[in-house]
């Protein structure tokens, strides 16, 4: 992971710099505004995807690609996209959720909208930590099932959630009880300060669940048994949804959708548990 982890960080900085110089107008770059910020993504992560895949062409790489060797083969195509097809719900639901949940929270108030908006930018990045650690886990599983040695998979699986669940609901815990660790950074209004508490006091405590379920959807990739946390995933959307909206309907204070947030997260996270420790991943050798 050193070389793609040092790519990408390296890439995050090169964004910021050719977004800030040709969104702001640094030196003798033109002021682009906005298309220039979004010219820094498309130049940085071009630049690291051609670094990446020279790389992969190199003899420092374990695996070396190669397009003209590289055959297409039907049967490795239908076993990708078995998983992989299933699988592009999940990250669909989470983005739908959140498109839910702004559009809901905003029939509260400008003052709601804006502490949301805060806790859901800690959250953006709290997600990683909980993909970092399930994508670890994937080639572990992924090798034990391939081995039949299911009892190995399962036993990686557990950790691998255990341990995510445990970072993530940390950090939940201390933006519970300091919120203006996190929104201090943002705005110094104390409406939208007390907004964001608000939203933390209620989701901080569930983020443990939120991470436990994003590894377990990691694994269950590797197992290639990943419906069960997708379906895991369209508990929450629905909860959301149906939630949300006889929330909104009923013009209740904005802490009932806060709770209704991270009653999401812990229904997604317990369903993810209940899906992976029920369903079969085949037969110990």
């Amino acid at each position: 992971m050193r070389v793609p982890s040092a790519t990408f960080f390296g890439a995050a900085v090169l964004q910021a710099l050719v977004g800030g110089a040709l969104g702001l107008g640094w030196g003798p770059f033109p002021r682009l505004g906005m298309p220039g910020i979004a010219s820094g993504q498309v130049v940085a992560f071009a630049l690291g995807a051609a670094f990446l895949y020279g790389y992969l062409r190199s003899q420092r790489s374990r695996v070396r690609l190669s397009l003209r060797a590289t055959v297409l083969r039907r049967e490795l195509m239908r076993d990708i996209l078995a998983v992989g097809a299933v699988a592009c719900i999940s990250p669909l639901q989470t983005v739908l959720t959140i498109l839910i949940l702004t559009r809901l929270v905003a029939q509260f108030g400008t003052t709601a909208l804006a502490g949301y908006g805060i806790g859901t930018r800690l959250e953006f990045l709290l997600i990683p930590i909980g993909f970092a650690i399930g994508v670890a886990s994937v080639p572990l599983v992924g090798m034990a099932i391939g081995a039949h040695k299911i009892f190995r998979a399962r036993r990686v699986t557990w950790i691998a959630a255990a341990l995510a669940s445990a970072l993530l609901g940390a950090l939940g815990l201390v933006v519970a009880a300091a919120p203006d660790l996190w929104t201090a950074r943002f705005t110094q209004a104390p409406e939208v300060l007390a907004s964001a508490a608000l939203y933390f006091r209620w989701a901080g405590p569930c983020y443990g669940l939120f991470g436990l379920g994003l590894c377990l959807y990691f694994s269950s990739l590797a197992a290639g048994k990943v419906g069960g946390p997708v379906l895991a995933g369209t508990l929450r959307l629905v909860l959301i949804a149906l939630g949300g909206w006889i929330l909104a309907a009923a013009h209740t204070p904005p802490w009932t959708i806060f709770a209704l947030v991270a009653l999401g997260m812990a229904a997604y996270g317990v369903a993810s548990v209940v899906a992976v420790r029920y369903t079969i991943w085949g037969i110990e050798r």
